[in-house]
């Protein structure tokens, strides 16, 4: 008995001194990242980790609009492929829309069509377009205006040169670490600590910004707060009054914020929503802006979001990735773990993959996973 108190007595003042240790070197982050990932079986986050965050809500459309039925609806079942690439990487939803209506729609592992799961970065996608709106509603004067403008944390040496175009465009020059696995990156920081702007306004700016493409999700969580300070609204009450409610979604949706004291949202990551209200951006994108014949986003801009602007980034443009396949312009929405919006224009498609995980990307940046899941959408439609 005695030994069992030492041993408790031991522990205790063990522990203790941990979570002192950790208050001292401001890394008390990872008493949460302890608490809501690893004591839960995962190593990093996971589609509905959601739940264990603040969270703000984003409503559904007072006019919401279903997508119709295509009139090949479900006739088609998923190619053998496919069917083992679902199960093996543990696809939660996969849909096709053809001419956009639903063509085919599955989902997996008890998740439905009503189902929240994680968009993780899918969110900057909206964070670009939302950046757009703040320009076309004169809160921003254009993409060349200096971030300094707005946070006042970056206007000296380099940082004073970025613009809210190198934020958009992955070209801040910052010192963002992009690790999701490392407990003691910033983006781990980023993710767990309840004060984010203070994590983002510790950023340096080490190279010159507007040069070259390095993903950085800090890029997007900067464009956030510069969006949110020249507009005076929260972002997630952005959101809502420029797509979610005028592109008809059927659900309300969450965002995570980093704490209810501070309530900035995760704006490079961590929309909680569904595949089919997820895919009504990327149908904006598809029709040049314009969601049922009104123009909501500057045709000119989402022309421009969907190439890329420098030589050494091919691969992403203004908020979204960008691909060439078999001959075909593709852009989509990609987030952590393998969730997809692809959009491909010239078929008038778009396939949407939400799962719990994906084979880490190729040589060309691109998953070999994706090109399966585009390859096998073809492949079921050409059986019509």
């Amino acid at each position: 008995m005695k030994f069992l108190k030492k041993l408790l007595k031991f522990l205790v003042i063990f522990f203790g001194l941990i979570i002192a240790i950790l208050y001292i070197t401001d890394t008390d982050y990872l008493l949460k990242a302890v608490r809501t990932i690893y004591m839960k079986g995962h190593t990093t986050a996971f589609l509905e980790d959601y739940k264990e965050f603040d969270n703000r809500v984003v409503e559904a459309s007072n006019n919401p609009q279903p997508w119709p039925n295509h009139a090949n609806y479900n006739t088609v079942q998923e190619t053998e492929r496919l069917k083992k690439l679902n199960e093996s990487s543990g696809t939660i939803a996969y849909v096709i829309i053809k001419n956009d209506s639903i063509w085919f729609e599955n989902y997996y592992d008890g998740f439905g069509e009503d189902s929240k799961s994680n968009s993780f970065s899918m969110a900057k996608s909206y964070v670009s377009g939302l950046m757009q709106m703040a320009i076309q509603q004169g809160y921003i004067k254009n993409l060349n205006q200096p971030v300094c403008d707005f946070l006042p944390a970056f206007c000296e040496g380099k940082a004073s040169k970025m613009t809210v175009r190198d934020l958009s465009s992955m070209s801040s020059g910052t010192n963002w670490d992009e690790a999701y696995y490392s407990p003691l990156s910033i983006t781990t920081r980023a993710y767990f600590d309840d004060d984010l702007a203070k994590v983002m306004n510790s950023l340096k700016v080490v190279d010159e910004p507007g040069q070259s493409f390095k993903y950085a999700s800090g890029d997007t969580q900067m464009l956030a707060m510069v969006i949110e300070k020249a507009t005076g609204k929260k972002l997630y009450d952005y959101l809502e009054e420029s797509f979610w409610k005028p592109l008809g979604s059927e659900n309300s949706t969450l965002w995570q914020v980093d704490s209810e004291d501070h309530d900035l949202v995760k704006a490079y990551c961590c929309i909680a929503s569904n595949a089919k209200d997820f895919a009504r951006y990327g149908k904006l994108f598809k029709d040049h802006g314009k969601w049922n014949n009104k123009q909501i986003l500057d045709s000119t801009f989402v022309a421009k979001s969907v190439k890329p602007r420098f030589d050494d980034g091919q691969i992403y443009g203004y908020g979204w990735w960008l691909a060439n396949y078999a001959d075909k312009e593709i852009f989509y929405m990609r987030g952590h773990l393998g969730q997809l919006v692809i959009v491909i224009p010239e078929d008038e498609l778009i396939v949407v993959r939400l799962g719990h995980s994906i084979t880490k990307s190729g040589g060309d940046s691109h998953s070999p996973d994706f090109y399966t899941f585009i390859n096998e959408a073809y492949e079921m439609l050409e059986k019509f």
